[in-house]
């Protein structure tokens, strides 16, 4: 098992569209195309109020490159995408590492 932590560092003020895109939009059509979300975090405390962390759960490089693919590509999302970002983009970037479970990790 591969997981990737990515982390959104939003725009001031775009935090809370991000959330409430991943809640009503992503999640769902990530459903759809069989991507595993582990857990999705905000900052509670710390200097980067504005980052949006989640973890993705994949069996291996090749599936998470296959099913990102096609998701990249899929009409909803590119149209659901467009619509939230009408007003300006909710991300300055983007933050993206892949990690492999220790032996000893309860996660695996």
């Amino acid at each position: 098992m591969i997981h990737e932590l990515r982390i959104y560092h939003c725009l001031p003020g775009r935090l809370p569209d991000v959330s409430k895109r991943f809640e009503t939009i992503t999640t769902p059509i990530w459903k759809r195309h069989g991507i595993r979300p582990v857990a999705f975090w905000t900052v509670v405390i710390g200097p980067e109020s504005n980052d949006f962390y989640y973890i993705l759960a994949w069996e291996s490089l090749a599936e998470r490159e296959q099913k990102w693919a096609q998701f990249a590509v899929d009409p909803e999302w590119l149209s659901k995408r467009a619509e939230t970002e009408r007003n300006g983009p909710l991300i300055a970037n983007i933050t993206n590492i892949m990690l492999s479970p220790t032996a000893y990790s309860e996660l695996k």
